[in-house]
């Protein structure tokens, strides 16, 4: 069994592990046990219980948090030409047009957060793929990162303001964050009621009985917090 610290023992001990919390009571616990000297970021994962390894119990999507990250988002954008023009109009903080600024993405220069193409582009983004995959950066449609032109600005203001992609991975868990411990316990709820709402419209077809398992909030550090599951899957986005 690892070691921990005092501050995580007493974190620890401000949370009833026998117990299923709410939603909101998730919240408030996740900033209360928080004892990072620098902002924590607030984290769900979620148990489900999907196959892997079957195709139509995949999950994959994408949610706009109504509150954001709490962090600044740094977009690279693979256009040419039209494209390339506008995504610089739309705040893009690279864009990768030529052979020279894609070398320079090939050899290391990953200095943002999230990658988007247009379509023209992916013969030539795809050479890419081992060095961005590993990295979660690869632009992909499904994720919503793969886009034309006309539909850049967009792509780019959702992915500044809190565009979070989610995906099952090969152990059936799902990972986000979710926004920091500075925010509003409101604030978080409602990324939270965001998210939980977008992962119950994400539901795959093949997915029978039970849907998800378990419901986890946590912060950098902190300990595991339970939330009832199927109060958080019932939740919605007001407005």
């Amino acid at each position: 069994m690892a070691n921990h610290g005092k501050n995580y023992l007493a974190a620890r001990a401000k949370v009833d592990s026998e117990n299923l919390y709410s939603p909101y009571e998730a919240m408030e616990l996740a900033k209360d046990t928080s004892f990072t000297k620098f902002d924590s970021t607030v984290e769900v994962h979620l148990r489900t219980a999907l196959d892997p390894r079957q195709a139509d119990q995949q999950v994959r999507d994408v949610v706009v948090l109504p509150h954001g990250l709490g962090k600044t988002v740094r977009v690279l954008v693979f256009a040419q030409g039209e494209g390339a023009a506008a995504a610089r109009e739309a705040g893009a903080d690279m864009v990768a047009d030529d052979d020279e600024s894609l070398k320079k993405v090939e050899g290391g220069a990953l200095d943002f957060d999230v990658a988007i193409a247009t379509p023209d582009m992916m013969g030539r983004v795809g050479r890419l793929g081992r060095i961005l995959g590993p990295r979660g950066l690869m632009p992909n449609p499904k994720a919503g990162t793969v886009v034309s032109s006309d539909d850049l600005e967009r792509a780019i203001t959702e992915a500044k303001a809190g565009r979070v992609e989610f995906r099952l991975d090969k152990t059936a868990n799902i990972h986000v964050a979710i926004g920091k411990v500075s925010f509003e316990t409101d604030k978080l709820y409602e990324n939270f009621s965001a998210f939980m709402e977008a992962i119950r419209k994400a539901r795959p077809a093949g997915a029978k009985g039970s849907y998800i398992k378990r419901v986890t909030v946590t912060t950098t550090m902190g300990p595991g917090i339970q939330v009832e599951p199927n109060e958080a899957l019932s939740l919605e986005v007001s407005g």
